[in-house]
């Protein structure tokens, strides 16, 4: 195992359980999730600007649902355009909280489908933004975990804790249970030779007893 954690990619038995990848491979994973994520916020505040905290004419339907009420706050972006992480800017709803602040804009819609009390989402529109920031915050929250996974990084480091933190314990207790054993061993041993040195003794005394008791019959008939 410590040779695997030391050497990763060379070829070991552990190679068909972990199909471990290079690096390069995964970082490049890491590279294109956070690009997807990057991409799907910004999906979400275009839709955001452009068409929910606009107050359309009627003529301009769909555009146009009686959209009204305060501005829908834009979702914070967790990366630059180069992929380097982002702060969040003030007035920012994060991936994380999202969903719960937007339910505040939600509107009721009649049956023309536009809303008939103050707000600026309908059920619909919010069900498709929430689908779009629950996929953007898996990639942001699990994609560095899953490419962890991907180059066994996460195992390495599984390994390397087992092999620091309980292999010096599992090689002390194996050495007891190693002289233990040997000691049970030649214990049954010695019961064995034990028993074979009795047993001819006990042999011995009965032959001796009959032979003993043959001569002395055969002296009397004398």
């Amino acid at each position: 195992m410590d040779q695997w954690v030391q050497n990763p990619t060379a070829h070991t038995a552990l190679d068909d359980i972990l199909p471990c990848v290079d690096n390069a491979t995964a970082q490049e994973t890491l590279s294109q999730s956070k690009n997807v994520t990057h991409q799907l916020v910004n999906v979400v505040n275009g839709v955001i600007n452009n068409v929910f905290n606009r107050n359309f004419p009627p003529a301009l339907a769909p555009l146009y649902f009686n959209q009204s009420g305060p501005l829908v706050p834009v979702l914070c972006n967790p990366f630059h355009s180069n992929l380097t992480n982002r702060d969040c800017a003030f007035g920012e709803v994060t991936l994380h909280n999202a969903t719960e602040v937007w339910k505040k804009y939600i509107c009721e819609v009649s049956g023309s489908g536009v809303c008939s009390t103050p707000g600026r989402l309908t059920p619909q529109f919010y069900t498709q933004m929430s689908a779009a920031v629950n996929v953007s915050y898996g990639l942001y929250r699990y994609g560095p975990f899953l490419v962890n996974l991907q180059d066994c990084t996460f195992v390495r480091d599984a390994f390397t804790d087992i092999s620091h933190d309980y292999c010096p314990d599992l090689r002390h207790y194996s050495q007891w249970i190693y002289i233990g054993l040997v000691i049970v061993s030649a214990a049954v041993m010695l019961s064995l030779i034990f028993w074979v040195i009795y047993a001819r003794e006990r042999r011995h005394r009965v032959y001796t007893k009959q032979y003993d008791g043959r001569s002395e019959g055969q002296y009397k008939g004398r």
